[in-house]
């Protein structure tokens, strides 16, 4: 694992304040939304459809205290870039977006060093105030919207009415809490990570956070590579991550054959009670990745000669198979889900930090070893 030290500040003005929301190009986004608010606990914030006088597209918003989810579909056949999206990636992220300050002067500065434009900054007005959105490209399909929603008061954006329809039995099912968007993991073709970390780096004036190379994570069958780069405030990481050559297809190689290109693997939700949120997803009928008891056997061994204390019973962490990664000044819980589409493509994971800001480093090869059960599963460990 290598970490970075910031360098100079960003020039221009401006500023990366955190993940706005998430946009998924779905197949049908009215049944994906009811998915995650059952499975997951989101509640439904905000519709744009025929019945607010959106002929094209439908969109559902649902929300999980400070996380945002929109799913979008097409309502028309002649629909050229979304249907072709569903078509080559099946269910996926289309769009990360970044709240922030000075959209305008973001826009600019990025296009001034190279940025790809989608949308040249817009205004969006209503009664409840105005938001600027600007669009750009970055990896495969995928684009970064720049939100500057400071003077809004309404529920999401101009256009978005309230739900037309609140299944009554939410209230009445757990809630895990899972509080904000941690970080956002593309993967890369091989040999697409060092380039896409640097577009990130020039572009966005992102800096690198942290790194590790397949030296350091690998089994018998499958390595990656992974470089997370991160705004100056550090509160919007992105890891980036490339297959590395092994004796079979990493999971991240069967991702990229899945969907066709570079794109959103995972989603990282963060928990300030990762026991009781994962006790309370499973409860809903969420599906999580299978950890071997041999991996907490050798945790305990580990653990002996470790300055570092863990607070949560071992025991319950096992029961639960969530992971543990450490160093001498604190610790990361995390765990992750199966794939949420019938494509061995986007999942989620759910983590809790206390003083780490790793990304679990210590549990690849566990993590890589439990993905390749779920690849010889699907036929594709070859």
């Amino acid at each position: 694992m290598t970490t970075y030290e910031k360098t100079k500040p960003p020039e221009g003005k401006g500023k990366y304040l955190c993940f706005d929301h998430l946009t998924m190009w779905v197949g049908n986004a009215k049944q994906a939304c009811r998915f995650y608010c059952s499975y997951m606990g989101f509640v439904p914030l905000a519709y744009r459809g025929l019945e607010t006088g959106s002929r094209r597209v439908v969109s559902h918003a649902i929300k999980q205290n400070d996380i945002i989810f929109v799913f979008e579909s097409p309502l028309v056949a002649d629909d050229k870039e979304m249907n072709e999206h569903l078509r080559n990636h099946g269910d996926g992220v289309k769009d990360i977006a970044f709240s922030v300050q000075d959209c305008q002067s973001l826009f600019e500065e990025a296009v001034k060093r190279g940025a790809e434009v989608i949308r040249e900054p817009t205004e969006e007005k209503d009664e409840d105030g105005k938001v600027i959105t600007a669009v750009i490209k970055t990896y495969g399909d995928t684009t970064h919207t720049l939100v500057e929603r400071s003077e809004y008061k309404g529920i999401f954006r101009p256009g978005f009415k309230p739900p037309l329809f609140v299944p009554p039995n939410l209230k009445d099912l757990p809630n895990p809490d899972l509080r904000l968007i941690d970080h956002v993991v593309g993967n890369m073709p091989e040999n697409n990570m060092v380039s896409t970390s640097d577009w990130y780096e020039k572009v966005l004036q992102f800096h690198r956070f942290w790194s590790v190379d397949d030296s350091q994570v690998h089994t018998d069958y499958s390595a990656l590579r992974s470089i997370v780069v991160t705004n100056w405030e550090e509160t919007v990481k992105m890891p980036i991550n490339e297959p590395a050559p092994g004796k079979r297809k990493s999971q991240i190689q069967e991702y990229v054959d899945y969907y066709g290109s570079a794109g959103v693997q995972h989603i990282a939700l963060r928990s300030n009670d990762i026991i009781n949120s994962v006790r309370l997803l499973r409860a809903r009928g969420t599906e999580f990745l299978e950890i071997p008891d041999t991996y907490y056997d050798l945790l305990r061994e580990r653990l002996k000669t470790s300055k570092v204390q863990i607070r949560e019973d071992l025991a319950v962490l096992q029961s639960l198979r969530i992971l543990i990664d450490y160093d001498d000044n604190g610790y990361l819980l995390q765990i992750f889900t199966k794939p949420l589409q019938d494509r061995p493509t986007v999942f989620i994971e759910i983590i809790q930090r206390f003083n780490h800001e790793g990304f679990g480093i210590g549990n690849f090869k566990a993590l890589f070893q439990s993905f390749e059960v779920e690849q010889e599963k699907r036929g594709n460990l070859i």
